[in-house]
Formats: C-alpha cells, sequence, structure tokens
C-alpha cells in the first residue's frame, strides 16, 4: 500500500465510519422530541421511558460521533496539508459554523438528559428538539463544505494563486442545496428503517410489546418520509450532477459514447479497456429525460473527456446501482405500508409486515454509504473539482499505511464499544424504561 492509497484509504474509512454517526445525529434527537412530545401532551408513561431509552441512545452515538469528528478535522490538515492550506481560509465558514452547531448541539442534550423535572416542562422539550435541529445544522453545513469540493466558487484562480475570497459564496455554491437535501432526505431514511427495524424485531419477539410498538409506529413515520422524498430528492441531485460534472453523471451510469436520447442503465458490468457494458438493462431514452426533462436530449458520454480526468468507472456505478436498488426496497415497503395503514389495518401486526421491516433495518445505511461513495469517488481525480488533484494534495510525510492501520484499529474498537453500550441500554428496556413490565415495577 503506497502513501496515497493509504491516505486515501484512511479518509474513505473515517468518512464511512463518522457519516452513520452524523445522520443519527441528524434524525434520532427529532424522534426523542416527538416520542417527548407525545408524552406531554397524552400523559403516557410508556412515551416518558421511550423518550429516556432514546435520549441515552443518542447520548452515546453523540460522544462516538464527536471523537470521529474530532479526528477526521485532524485527519484532513494531516493527510492534506496543501489542500487545506488552500482551501482552509475559502471554506473555513461552514466549518467554523458546524463547531457552534455542535457546541449548542452538546449544551441543549445535557439539559435535556439532566432537566427532567428540573425545568419547564415545554423548555425541556424544546432542549430536545434543539438537539435535533443543531444536528442537522451541523450536518447540512458539513455537507456544504463537501459540496464546494465538488463545485468550487468564491475566488478567483490565478496562476496558482486563490484570489479575491468569498466566504459567503463558497459555502452557498451551486451543490450546496442539492447535496444537502439529498443527504438529509438520506439520513430520515436511513435512521427511521434502522429505529423501526430494531423495535420490529422486539415486537415480533413479544417482548415489552407496548413499548415497542410505539417506538415502531414513530420510527417507521420518519423512515418512510425519507424513503418517499429520497427520489425527489436524488432527482434533483442528479440534475444539479449533470449540470455541474457531466463526468460523474457518465461514471454512474457507465456512458461511454456521447448520444442523443440516452438510455438508463440498470445493473451491467462497465468493461474500461473495452469502453463497453456487458450484461445492462437499458430504458430507452430515460437518462436523458432525468437529466433536463427532454428524452431526445444529449448526454455526454466519457469518451468526451481526457481518460486521465475518469473516476473509477466500475467503483462509482456499482455504488450508484446499489444506492437505487435499496432506496427502491425501501421506497416499495413504504408504499406498502402506507397501503396497510390507510386500507388494510389488519396487515399492521402481521409478522411478514414486521419481517420486512427487521430485513431493511440495514438498507438505509448500506445506501447511504454507496451514496457517499459515488459523491467521492466519482470526484477523483480531484480533491478540489478541475483545479487541484488528490495526487498533489496528499503529504510527502511517509509511513501513512501505518497511521492507516492504527485508525482502523480505533474504529473497530470503537464499534465494537457501541455495539456493547447499545446492547446494554437495549437490555434495560424492561428494567428502567417500560413501566408495564413488572421487573420495572419491582425495581420501584
Amino acid at each position: 500500500m503506497n502513501d496515497f492509497i493509504a491516505a486515501r484509504g484512511q479518509m474513505a474509512l473515517s468518512l464511512g465510519f463518522h457519516i452513520i454517526f452524523s445522520c443519527v445525529g441528524m434524525v434520532m434527537p427529532f424522534l426523542m422530541a416527538f416520542s417527548h412530545y407525545k408524552y406531554l401532551t397524552t400523559k403516557d408513561e410508556i412515551y416518558k421511558g421511550l423518550t429516556k431509552a432514546w435520549s441515552k441512545g443518542v447520548a452515546i452515538l453523540f460522544a462516538t460521533g464527536a471523537v470521529s469528528g474530532t479526528m477526521l478535522s485532524f485527519e484532513l490538515g494531516l493527510l492534506f496539508p496543501k489542500f487545506m492550506k488552500h482551501a482552509g481560509p475559502i471554506f473555513g465558514m461552514p466549518f467554523s459554523l458546524e463547531g457552534t452547531a455542535f457546541f449548542i448541539e452538546a449544551i441543549a442534550l445535557g439539559f435535556f438528559l439532566y432537566g427532567w423535572d428540573k425545568f419547564n416542562k415545554w423548555f425541556h422539550w424544546f432542549c430536545g428538539f434543539l438537539v435535533g435541529i443543531s444536528g442537522l445544522a451541523s450536518g447540512i453545513l458539513v455537507v456544504a463544505a463537501n459540496a464546494w469540493m465538488n463545485s468550487p466558487s468564491g475566488f478567483d484562480y490565478e496562476n496558482g494563486r486563490y484570489l479575491n475570497i468569498d466566504p459567503i459564496k463558497a459555502m452557498f455554491n451551486e451543490a450546496w442545496f442539492s447535496q444537502s437535501l439529498h443527504m438529509s432526505v438520506a439520513a430520515f431514511c436511513a435512521t427511521g428503517f434502522a429505529v423501526a427495524g430494531l423495535h420490529a424485531y422486539f415486537l415480533l419477539k413479544g417482548k415489552n410489546r407496548e413499548f415497542h410498538n410505539k417506538a415502531f409506529r414513530i420510527s417507521v413515520i420518519f423512515g418512510i418520509f425519507g424513503a418517499v422524498l429520497a427520489p425527489l430528492s436524488g432527482d434533483i441531485a442528479a440534475k444539479s450532477v449533470a449540470k455541474r460534472q457531466p463526468i460523474k453523471l457518465a461514471a454512474m451510469e457507465a456512458h461511454f459514447e456521447t448520444e442523443k436520447g440516452a438510455s438508463f442503465l440498470i445493473g451491467g458490468i462497465p468493461d474500461e479497456k473495452e469502453e463497453v457494458v456487458k450484461y445492462g438493462v437499458k430504458i430507452p431514452k430515460l437518462l436523458s429525460f432525468l437529466v433536463d426533462g427532454n428524452p431526445n436530449s444529449e448526454v455526454k458520454g466519457l469518451k468526451d473527456f481526457p481518460k486521465e480526468h475518469w473516476p473509477p468507472i466500475a467503483v462509482t456505478h456499482f455504488a450508484f446501482q446499489i444506492m437505487i436498488f435499496f432506496g427502491s426496497v425501501m421506497m416499495v415497503i413504504s408504499l406498502l405500508y402506507l397501503f396497510a395503514l390507510f386500507f388494510k389495518k389488519k396487515w399492521l401486526d402481521k409478522h411478514w409486515l414486521l419481517k420486512l421491516f427487521i430485513i431493511s433495518t440495514p438498507f438505509g445505511y448500506i445506501a447511504l454509504e454507496a451514496g457517499w461513495t459515488v459523491t467521492e469517488v466519482g470526484r477523483q481525480p480531484w480533491i478540489i473539482y478541475g483545479i487541484m488533484k488528490t495526487a498533489e494534495a496528499v503529504t510527502p510525510m511517509p509511513g501513512i499505511q501505518y497511521s492507516f492501520y492504527l485508525f482502523t484499529l480505533i474504529f473497530i474498537s470503537l464499534s465494537l464499544i457501541i455495539v456493547f453500550l447499545l446492547r446494554r441500554q437495549i437490555k434495560m428496556v424492561p428494567y428502567q424504561y417500560d413501566y408495564t413490565d413488572p421487573l420495572f415495577q419491582s425495581k420501584k
């Protein structure tokens, strides 16, 4: 493993790990706040227990996300110093604001965790809601910084110098809205389905049924919200990519030839040497229609660009297909659940429906990781699109592979700790959070 691959691998590992906690931090507090609102309005103690259980989970994942996020900040400077030297003054504003949002989130979470029976009940609820707002803002600000790497703006680039810097224009670049929207929607979908699947499992086991049923009903609403909106936000994001990064769109679809009335490719194995796709299914003119609403419009192919600017075609294409597949499965499950909710209420308690959600527990995060892979790998070989290549930005310091091994060990250790802590929290439901359980009553 050379230093360049080690540096990219370490960032990929760190981002892939951190993105899960970022999405949980963006969405889970809203589930917690919704459950708390239900408790305040219904006085049902189960909602209080559910809120407390979820808040402890939020605290565990928030702490882990803080660790991985801090590590990422250092890694950017250590692994890609030339990038940070030039890019820092331009896109540093969203990172600074993200730090502010992070501190607000931490303070609000502390107030919420320790404010039971100490604050005004609605102020206490607002603290929980503020955790969600600040977490969502934090995620959007980080995505805005990443969007700048895909759509650099807010400066003039002349003779290798970055002049006339405008941080506001850099933060609100052409890609920030489409990326932030799609990321936020995907976070709601992934987290909602993951939490719903977990509680569906315990419903199927018959343990603390009322507790898990209420938890399932709340989380599934958030998951369905994200799954149904994902195609819309994805369409907006894809149209933005087609306009700003046509080579990335071509890689996503393994689209080699420029043509009018371009077909949308489903599946297929790209052959970069022969510049063809094998075994794929093509839907005529759909790609052209999706790009700009005209089924006969021209879509540029990879052959229109220098080969040295091609991103890894197979990785980008397969990641795009994985994202679409799992996103589509979750959308179908969501529509099926909505159909049952409004027209076939007897289905809501059927084991097969619960099993669908159990099976789909990881689907959202698989799609999320795949989508992030499309965003990052599809931008290569650029770290700042069209301005600076990744190979030019990597540190000249030797021995990066040892740093990669160390960080891999750290992330594996953190994962095991998280699994242990969350598993312990789940086991405490009958003792601490479900007041209807005899174990809770005996402890009381």
